[in-house]
């Protein structure tokens, strides 16, 4: 055997070098294109064709359909889009990842194009010590897209010689003549491939260089293609699983759509097979089904000739390799064409069973009747996603969901003043904001450690200061439910002293937690429209801040007097100041969290 463990190594290097030219392209446009992706993604998803020509467009543009869909899983989670809307994105982003397959079949033989992979990365280098992000992005950019073509050439030198190497591929030949069962058995493994490097592209650049190598048949290698169409679900289902119910039915949706489009492509899978080769022929590319039998004709009557077909030891100009260079051409284009007619005739069929696809992945994961008072981040993930901005998008949607669940504290505070002391009721009330208050403790510190793992990676300015802005937003927060709960502690000092409220400290309590639920209700609009946010609604939590103070100032004025005047006792006057000062507090802390929103938006975030 001449082929040595350092090959071996050599290809798995050539292999890398491809994962991760495609991963710094497709990071470069993602980078690039900023919040524009989001943008695109919420405002054309409202119906299934806009959202199947978006999640299309896309994933033309970053040249990965598992970053695409896992982009949709992240959007699902976060509650930016709907289960309904996610299906028709990934249907449109199946069809996408055709366009990298046309990037190879197009550069791949007809030019190569790892000749001109230094000098772009020479044009690169420059773009990349750029101050402005976006020049900096552009040059990750063509980066990625070097090495994804450096990486392509390697591995077709680094792929063992089946001519010097026949004991290695022996295998290939076992099973390449079972008929039928030979489809299924290179449809499966192109399905494990797929999924052990989680990268469609890549199988596909394998898959073409063993083809246009003869090493296996046309026919096995669509074989090849369909089962990494169902391998590339594993990078969504892997982002989905610290998800949440929604965006693991996104995940499971788009296993389904990409398992039953299988289905019927094997099930007529040789018609299917002779319209591509029809196809192909028809576009003047050749037929793509010839290179394997000429390989084996020019093997069974020109041996010597057979042995340097692939070690470039002879000139292009021969006529043979001139018509192995057609063929190989016609096999790129044949390959691509199987794969964009499945996706298309996929699509045509499946668009109209979207609402059929919506109904059976809730049957197959049901919803979890969820227990409030239980700790749950519900947007953020175990893990960082690849594009910064999804992982401030989750943070951002977080850090609502911890601001409505300190709001109910303040609710729970307003019921424990009311309830009777010693009652079922005052212990219950008093628990659920012991616990709440842990909660929120928890949920700050997730949050924050969340967001600082984030601030490690590279971030653009705007990033930088959004990062601060949510970490000001979640400390105050936290303060607020620190305000809820020293107002049960208030009380519980109030029940062991046997000291007892009238009816005008009561109303008195009610009409402050009345301005401050006010003013905490305008923060969580405010908080939850940060794209949106109005100088109007501003301005009406200003209004209500002042209020607040005034009330304060009011209510202590009158309770120096009540107490003077002995309308209640000291002590219950002290309790009720207590109180009053946590509730001003709170409507501190919510202004802080408002001013915080104002100058992230006049800042432009």
């Amino acid at each position: 055997m001449n082929y040595s463990f350092l090959d071996f190594l050599g290809l798995l290097g050539a292999v890398g070098l491809f994962l991760y030219g495609m991963k710094v392209m497709s990071e470069g446009l993602q980078k690039a294109a900023g919040d524009r992706l989001r943008n695109i993604l919420s405002a054309m998803t409202r119906n299934r064709f806009t959202g199947t020509v978006t999640g299309f467009l896309i994933t033309a543009l970053i040249q990965s359909s598992s970053a695409s869909t896992v982009m949709v899983v992240s959007f699902v989670n976060a509650g930016l889009m709907t289960l309904a809307q996610s299906m028709a994105v990934i249907m449109g982003a199946n069809v996408g990842t055709t366009f990298t397959a046309w990037v190879i079949a197009l550069f791949g033989f007809s030019v190569n194009i790892s000749s001109f992979t230094l000098p772009l990365i020479g044009i690169a280098i420059p773009l990349l010590f750029s101050s402005k992000s976006r020049t900096k992005s552009m040059g990750e950019f063509l980066v990625g897209f070097s090495f994804l073509f450096m990486g392509l050439d390697l591995i077709s030198k680094y792929v063992p010689d089946l001519q010097t190497n026949p004991e290695m591929f022996a295998f290939l030949q076992r099973y390449t003549s079972m008929g039928f069962g030979s489809v299924l058995i290179f449809l499966f493994s192109g399905l494990i491939v797929t999924m052990v490097i989680q990268s469609s592209a890549a199988t596909f650049a394998i898959t073409l260089i063993m083809c246009s190598k003869g090493w296996i048949g046309f026919d096995l290698s669509c074989a090849i293609v369909l089962g990494s169409n169902i391998g590339t679900t594993i990078t969504p289902i892997l982002a989905s699983m610290s998800g949440n119910v929604a965006a693991k039915r996104t995940a499971m949706g788009h296993l389904l759509f990409n398992v039953l489009g299988t289905v019927w492509a094997v099930a007529l899978f040789y018609p299917f097979v002779h319209l591509t080769t029809w196809l192909t022929e028809s576009m003047g590319f050749g037929d793509p089904t010839t290179l394997t039998g000429y390989v084996k004709h020019i093997e069974m009557t020109q041996p010597d000739l057979y042995n340097h077909l692939f070690d470039n030891s002879l000139p292009a100009g021969h006529e043979v390799m001139r018509n192995i260079a057609v063929m190989q051409t016609s096999v790129s284009y044949g390959l691509s064409i199987f794969h964009t007619v499945f996706n298309l005739v996929n699509l045509a069929i499946m668009i109209w069973l979207t609402n059929v696809y919506v109904k059976i992945v809730m049957a197959l994961i049901p919803g979890k009747k969820g227990d409030d008072e239980e700790f749950q981040l519900k947007f953020i993930t175990g893990g960082l996603l690849n594009a910064s901005e999804l992982n401030l998008t989750q943070a951002e949607k977080e850090m609502v969901v911890y601001a409505e669940r300190v709001q109910r504290m303040i609710g729970m505070a307003q019921n424990l003043i009311h309830a009777k002391e010693g009652s079922t009721d005052f212990t219950h009330q008093y628990s659920r904001i012991e616990k709440y208050e842990e909660i929120s403790d928890r949920m700050e510190i997730e949050i924050a450690n969340y967001l600082n793992r984030v601030s490690e990676g590279r971030l653009s300015n705007e990033g930088k200061h959004r990062i601060a802005a949510m970490l000001t937003i979640v400390s105050e927060i936290e303060s607020i439910a620190d305000s809820c709960y020293s107002i049960s502690k208030t009380l519980i000092r109030k029940r062991d002293s046997a000291v007892t409220f009238n009816d005008e400290i009561y109303a008195n309590i009610d009409s402050m937690f009345i301005e401050v639920e006010s003013a905490m209700n305008n923060m969580l609009y405010l908080l939850s429209n940060m794209e949106h946010e109005r100088e109007a609604d501003i301005i009406v939590s200003y209004n209500q801040e002042r209020e607040i103070n005034n009330l304060r100032n009011q209510l202590r004025s009158a309770n120096i007097e009540n107490i003077n005047s002995h309308h209640y006792e000291y002590q219950a006057g002290i309790y009720f100041m207590d109180i009053i000062a946590d509730l001003e507090k709170t409507g501190d802390y919510i202004i802080n969290v408002v001013d915080t929103i104002k100058e992230q938006t006049r800042t432009g975030i």
